[in-house]
């Protein structure tokens, strides 16, 4: 049937597309066992560690009211360790670890090994053979202190006379990662940074050997410092230690041989130009996994998401394995199998268990209970591009063509472009399913997924871009990306639209405030003020815009001009603001002032509050509500009819100013805009005398 773009019917409804689906991380294997963590909406979030037993069958370890959910650096991660049938994890409410065995049955209550009194979160634990020491990343939090005091220690958990005892081996930095004992239990492996740090901008490597009378001797630093990114040590099975360094460019493999002089020295292992890693935003990731100690399990960065390979240490041989996934993550090995979260265009992030021997995966758990079979053919496969961007580089994203079995477009027209943009701003986008995208594709919209300059997956100079760029590096690359698609003919040029959340929404208002590209764009609970942020946030990003944008407040003017807040008389563009009222992140006064500027311009603008919702929507209905509101808002933008029955929202400005609304989209975003293709400054110099200083930019 021929129908123009947008108003294709679609069975990916709002109600499928944004549907509660159980999130799973964190796998862990203890012989044959394999363990991970389920966060359950239906729970209200609770944090489930589940175990499959040798024989396939799956049960809860934890139960009500436990949730194994970690408080350390906000962002948790590393909530749970296992060894010879006991699970040790700390539990979200009080921040205790508690012990608990894994068949336990649902009415023993887990025993707790650290104190009551402190207020001390822990993560990313380690337990000896004997089950008697935990080793242990802890962060306390005091009056006295200006800011949580983070250190590393260790429980002696069988002590017969006075209980568990908690011992600080190391203290002094800002942050501390990754304790990991070597087999013979003589040394301890761990990370450790300091401000103005983030795990992706520096880390040391260090080792601590341990007497046999199980005290501890000085540690010594063996790679790393502050320009250097180190991550996921590990220990072979014959001793040596491995870990991944961004010093050539990319997070490669490397490791530390102690025979070469007094000192030890370092030596790759496998060197690519891929990434054996992510961004640390979360403690205890695994991106491999021994399976001997000549064999290694990996998955690396690849133009279709994340690849998997078995790599061979001693030549250094990378092997690729054909799997049906393109995004993996939690990488372990057990006994002739690599188990590992996957994902595909196709499939929704699950436990799959790779047997080695057969080159067979099979799908132990979904993250989500819907069948998808019957929506494949709807569904839009992702392409990988590559467009140029400011001063001669070139960037990076996914693009999702309309696609709909049912339906093909009217002769002489394109698809409108709806340009997504990922949070962090330090993370990348992946090709797992993601049903909000298929909704927009299966109804007749082009999708671009932009991993901007920034973006983790392309190396640490691809990173760096962004440093002291963001709102400038960013905004570019999505500008570029949407002027790309429509001058290769893919997509309509006067009907470009922008969305992101937080993170992402403030790129979106940004590129709306200061650029001239878009025609259409849509800001959830986005960030638009730059300074509020630098000013109140937690420890592990306290110093985070320092590297994005600059130290504040000695870069206090270069803040205000790049928040769109300060600049709401440049926004010419339509608009859909949603903002949850209690948000103290990004303010509803924010969104109001936006909203304001444009209704007084005869610009169309709708800003839609959601009552008692912060800043994220918890409330499924209030985010069916905002994804059905986004699309009507394009509909009535963009003069299409959508085969939904939508509830719409109310748009300021609509029908009064049609003539001037046609001018526009006829004059911001035709195919004829020229990239942007240099800002006129030195590559990686951000401007500190405008939020950007392209020939283009509205901020005189």
């Amino acid at each position: 049937m021929s129908k123009e773009y947008g108003s294709w019917k679609s069975p990916v409804t709002a109600d499928l597309a944004l549907h509660e689906s159980i999130h799973l991380s964190s796998i862990r294997v203890d012989g044959p066992d394999v363990y991970w963590v389920e966060s359950r909406p239906h729970e209200q979030g609770r944090c489930v560690i589940v175990k499959r037993s040798s024989e396939g069958i799956i049960r809860d370890v934890t139960h009500k009211p436990f949730s194994a959910r970690s408080g350390v650096h906000e962002y948790g991660g590393g909530e749970y360790s296992v060894s010879q049938g006991s699970v040790y994890f700390s539990n979200f409410r009080d921040q205790r670890i508690y012990i608990q065995k894994s068949d336990a049955k649902e009415d023993e209550l887990p025993i707790p090994i650290s104190a009551k009194t402190g207020n001390c979160r822990y993560a990313d634990s380690v337990i000896d053979s004997q089950g008697a020491r935990l080793f242990a990343v802890r962060e306390q939090h005091t009056e006295d202190s200006k800011e949580p005091i983070n250190s590393l220690i260790v429980i002696t958990v069988e002590d017969e006379s006075d209980g568990p005892t908690i011992t600080t081996i190391h203290e002094g930095k800002d942050f501390y990662s990754d304790p990991r004992l070597s087999p013979n239990e003589t040394e301890l492996a761990y990370l450790a940074w300091n401000h103005p740090n983030m795990p992706w901008d520096g880390t040391a490597l260090y080792i601590m050997p341990i007497k046999p009378n199980g005290t501890f001797s000085k540690p010594k630093r063996v790679a790393g410092g502050k320009n250097e990114s180190i991550c996921q040590p590990q220990w072979s099975p014959d001793g040596t230690l491995y870990f991944i360094s961004d010093r050539s460019n990319w997070w490669n493999l490397y490791k530390w041989d102690r025979s070469k002089g007094k000192k030890g020295k370092v030596t790759p292992v496998c060197q690519q130009k891929n990434e054996f890693a992510g961004p640390g935003w979360r403690l205890g990731s695994s991106t491999y996994a021994f399976m001997d100690e000549d064999r290694i399990a990996c998955t690396y960065s690849g133009k279709t998401g994340r690849d998997f390979g078995i790599l061979d240490v001693q030549t250094g041989e990378l092997e690729p394995v054909d799997v049906p996934f393109h995004s993996i993550s939690s990488v372990k090995y057990s006994e002739g199998k690599v188990w590992f979260i996957g994902g595909s265009p196709t499939l929704q992030p699950s436990i799959v268990m790779f047997e080695v021997d057969t080159d067979q995966c099979a799908v132990v758990r979904k993250s989500w209970d819907l069948d998808t079979a019957d929506l494949e053919p709807y569904f839009s496969q992702p392409q990988f591009i590559s467009f140029p961007t400011t001063n001669q580089l070139q960037s990076y994203g996914y693009y999702y063509p309309p696609a709909n079995p049912d339906y093909h477009a009217m002769v002489g027209t394109k698809a409108p472009l709806l340009v997504k943009i990922h949070g962090g701003p330090t993370g990348s986008t992946s090709t797992t399913l993601r049903l909000d995208i298929q909704y927009w594709t299966s109804r007749g919209f082009a999708v671009l997924d932009v991993n901007y300059g920034g973006s983790t997956g392309y190396g640490r100079e691809y990173r760096e871009r962004l440093k002291g760029n963001w709102g400038i590096v960013d905004v570019d690359d999505c500008c570029n990306g949407a002027l790309y698609m429509a001058q290769e003919g893919l997509v309509d040029g006067k009907r470009l639209a922008i969305t992101g959340r937080s993170a992402g929404g403030f790129t979106a208002l940004a590129a709306l405030t200061f650029k001239k590209v878009f025609t259409a764009g849509a800001s959830y609970f986005g960030i638009s003020d730059l300074e509020a942020l630098a000013k109140e946030t937690h420890k592990f990003e306290s110093h985070y815009c320092e590297g994005l944008v600059g130290p504040y407040p000695q870069k206090e003017r270069v803040y205000q001009m790049r928040s769109p807040v300060r600049h709401v008389n440049n926004l010419n563009c339509p608009l859909v603001l949603f903002q949850g009222t209690e948000d103290k992140i990004s303010p509803p006064e924010q969104a109001q002032l936006m909203h304001h500027a444009l209704q007084s311009k005869g610009i169309p603008v709708a800003y839609v509050p959601f009552e008692g919702e912060s800043h994220g929507f918890r409330n499924p209905k209030n985010s069916i509500k905002a994804l059905q509101g986004e699309l009507y808002f394009y509909s009535r933008i963009f003069n299409f009819e959508p085969a939904d029955q939508l509830d719409g929202i109310h748009i300021d400005n609509l029908g009064s100013v049609q003539a001037e609304e046609e001018e526009q989209l006829e004059t911001n975003g035709g195919p004829e805009n020229k990239l942007i293709t240099n800002r006129g400054r030195v590559a990686g110099k951000a401007s500190e005398t405008a939020c950007c200083s392209s020939s283009d930019c509205v901020v005189s």
